[in-house]
């Protein structure tokens, strides 16, 4: 308390022109129209600046859930894409539109669910991403991850809301795929070397293949649907002792930058795989 007299005693005379000041201005603006007009234009603009700042300060703080909003909608609208869904087989094709239809119907084989990437590895031979949304989130092993881009990757292992994703960019990691245009399928694996290019291989040397030409998923996966981004063919390695070409392509997903991915759910993965199992078992 006595520093703060003695600092009004220190700079009294100021703080009393201060006053008069604001004391005569206020009189000035109240009683002279001209000048009261000048303030208020003057103010005006003052204060018209201060609320776009502000406005500005609010909608960067706001992004993050406008970003989670966007990201949960385009998951709706990922539900709705036609590869997700799969016919019964029936000898005539089923058109759903606004007249009776028979009563099968299409089925929902997969499904997006958005997540937030919290850790990820580009440098190394065997890298991972972690996403937050586990178990409790309805995440389970071996369910497909993809980017806006293209595919990242395959969830191995599950936390209560956590899960850690096997990347593409993995030596392990291994996806069927297939050119977009001739629709020749082969498997694509990363070869260590650049995170930005995957190898494609098996590919016929009967296929048209030329640079720039599209890959995606193949719909024989039983983690993603048919049709999702893997890359675009770089360079066509011609091996001449083989009667395949093995493709370099760049992915689709930029690893250094990704941030939200969508963990695929094939309701329909466990009966394929048990399936499969049992048939291989059966004629070893």
């Amino acid at each position: 308390m006595r520093n703060v007299f003695l600092f009004i005693r220190r700079y009294s005379n100021f703080i009393f022109f201060l006053v008069l000041q604001i004391l005569s201005l206020s009189i000035l603006f109240r009683y002279n129209k001209f000048h009261e007009a000048i303030f208020m234009n003057v103010a005006e603009d003052w204060t018209g600046g201060l609320n776009a700042k502000y406005n500005h300060i609010e909608y960067y703080f706001q992004l993050k859930k406008t970003n989670d909003q966007l990201v949960a909608e385009n998951a709706t609208l990922r539900q709705q894409l036609r590869e997700n869904y799969e016919n019964p087989d029936l000898p005539k094709k089923i058109v759903v539109d606004t007249f009776k239809v028979d009563s099968f119907r299409q089925i929902q084989k997969f499904v997006y669910m958005p997540a937030k990437v919290v850790g990820n590895t580009v440098t190394s031979q065997v890298n991972f991403l972690t996403i937050h949304r586990g178990s409790l989130q309805g995440v389970k092993p071996n369910m497909g991850v993809v980017s806006p881009q293209g595919i990242v990757g395959t969830v191995v292992n599950v936390g209560e809301n956590y899960s850690s994703v096997m990347s593409l960019l993995h030596r392990q990691y291994k996806v069927v795929a297939k050119l977009l245009r001739g629709g020749e399928r082969g498997t694509v694996e990363w070869d260590g070397t650049s995170p930005y290019y995957v190898t494609l291989k098996d590919i016929p040397k009967s296929a048209t293949v030329k640079k720039g030409d599209t890959v995606v998923t193949s719909p024989t996966s039983s983690l993603f649907p048919g049709n999702i981004m893997v890359g675009t063919v770089q360079e066509i390695i011609d091996d001449k002792s083989s009667n395949f070409y093995t493709l370099k392509l760049r992915t689709a997903t930029n690893f250094f930058s990704v941030e939200y991915v969508y963990v695929i759910a094939n309701t329909q993965y466990i009966e394929q795989k048990r399936l499969e199992d049992s048939t291989r078992k059966k004629f070893q």
